[in-house]
């Protein structure tokens, strides 16, 4: 995924989240925007990961500290609970491992915060149910042979997810097109949902 496909609309929410002079690890980095941000707005101690290298230069040429790695490999460079927090911004669908990622992502940080777009979103529903193809909306504008989603997920698979897996779910922020929403019916409102996660002990 390249830089001008992510989208920065939620990079004010989760800075927002992020408590200061704290510690970050942001996975799947891409050009360190988010990460930059933290660290002018939150005096944050951060360092990025991401598989490109074109990303990596980038982040560099920022002054930003970034290690070049694949996230399906694990995060075996990296303590348990060395960071407050491990960010996972918009990566999640794209990973192959995703359950080892967010495993790895709760043993390094005290607290994880995931975001992804919610593939239950009435738009998409829709779409697949009256023109029986594949869904292109603004904010999944692939076609299913170039898409680099490779899980699709919606918001109330991932509640379930977290049960199964003793993952405590700390707090919860549904997004319809940049913009926190609240009420009835959120795994078909959202676009994008936020978790701020921690790993209950067993």
């Amino acid at each position: 995924m390249t830089d001008k496909d992510r989208p920065h609309l939620n990079y004010g929410i989760i800075t927002n989240l992020i408590e200061e002079n704290s510690t970050v690890l942001d996975l799947g980095c891409g050009d360190g925007e988010l990460l930059l941000r933290l660290m002018r707005e939150k005096n944050v101690k951060g360092r990025g990961v991401d598989i490109e290298e074109r990303m990596i230069m980038l982040c560099i040429s920022k002054g930003i500290s970034v290690f070049q790695g694949n996230l399906d490999e694990g995060l075996k460079d990296y303590g348990s609970k060395s960071y407050d927090y491990v960010i996972l911004n918009q990566t999640l669908q794209v990973t192959h491992k995703p359950i080892l990622v967010l495993n790895e992502m709760l043993r390094v940080g005290k607290r994880a915060i995931i975001s992804f777009p919610n593939f239950g979103h009435y738009k998409l529903i829709l779409q697949l149910l009256f023109r029986g193809r594949m869904p292109v909306t603004k904010d999944l504008p692939y076609q299913w042979y170039n898409t680099p989603n490779i899980h699709l997920c919606t918001r109330n698979d991932f509640i379930e997810l977290c049960r199964e897996n003793n993952i405590k779910i700390i707090r919860e922020i549904d997004i319809r097109e940049g913009k926190i929403i609240s009420g009835f019916l959120p795994n078909l409102r959202a676009t994008e949902v936020i978790f701020i996660l921690e790993k209950e002990s067993v």
